[in-house]
């Protein structure tokens, strides 16, 4: 589906300085002009279209519980078996394929190290396969957003 100016600044406008307030989408529609229900109904489209994967706050790693980065070589035949099931871990947020030995790449976070420790264990039982374990030593931060400019799909 073609992308409106509409969604264009959904996705741009709402990437940083999300409204903290009771009702965030109503206070977004006010911005943009439109119903409450049109920026959620344009939300879900977007999201069914994968184009946002989720709307959450970012908190710094191990500010509450705990985290780590992890990496895993899966063989290509398996790559998309392996990657659908660590999506489907709650402790998993995201993960992203990569060109490299190491080639699955993902983030864990769980209430404290040793559940973190815990979904390494069921991830490498379930998939018979090892996770690198790269916990934070250094933190940076990285601006995450992205100005999609007014790019139809």
């Amino acid at each position: 589906m073609e992308r409106t100016a509409l969604d264009n600044r959904l996705l741009n406008e709402y990437q940083r300085g999300f409204p903290l307030t009771p009702r965030p989408y109503a206070d977004i529609a006010e911005d943009l002009g439109v119903s409450e229900d049109e920026v959620l109904a344009r939300l879900e489209r977007l999201g069914d279209e994968g184009l946002i994967s989720r709307i959450g706050a970012v908190i710094r790693p191990n500010t509450i519980g705990a985290s780590t980065l992890a990496a895993m070589t899966v063989p290509l035949e398996r790559l998309d078996a392996v990657a659908n099931f660590i999506s489907s871990l709650p402790e998993v947020n995201h993960n992203y394929e990569r060109e490299h030995d190491f080639n699955l790449w993902f983030v864990i976070t769980a209430t404290d190290g040793d559940a973190v420790q815990d979904t390494i264990k069921r991830i490498e039982e379930e998939t018979g396969l090892e996770v690198m374990d790269l916990p934070l030593a250094e933190s940076f931060h990285i601006d995450l957003g992205f100005d999609l400019g007014d790019v139809q799909t």
